[in-house]
């Protein structure tokens, strides 16, 4: 195996292991609140106001995140041992957090 392949195959575990974490705590809301459905590596999230998309994107080893005409970039970072923005706006669970809670009305936290 190329380093290139371990690269890709690393990124996938660690995408992979993201957004089925994710998926799971977000399946815990209410369907009425927010539905949150995946395939092939996209978690689109539902709410009464809108939509806010999540997806893995393997040729530039990122995970996007889109929320109406705004959009982040997250890298992993090792340091950090968590996924961050490229723009340097913070981790992906605390932006997807603020997301969330704006969207729901109250604070939530995302397991990091």
């Amino acid at each position: 195996m190329t380093s290139e392949q371990s690269d890709d195959q690393q990124f996938r575990q660690r995408a992979d292991a993201l957004l089925d974490g994710l998926l799971e705590h977000l399946d815990t809301f209410d369907p009425d609140e927010l539905e949150a459905d995946a395939s092939a590596g996209v978690i689109k999230m539902t709410f009464a106001s809108g939509v806010c998309v999540l997806n893995r994107q393997s040729a530039a080893h990122q995970i996007w995140l889109a929320e109406g005409a705004s959009a982040w970039h997250f890298e992993w970072d090792e340091a950090a041992g968590a996924w961050m923005d490229t723009k340097g706006r913070g981790s992906l669970q605390r932006v997807l957090g603020e997301i969330l809670s704006r969207r729901l009305g109250r604070t939530i936290e995302l397991p990091a």
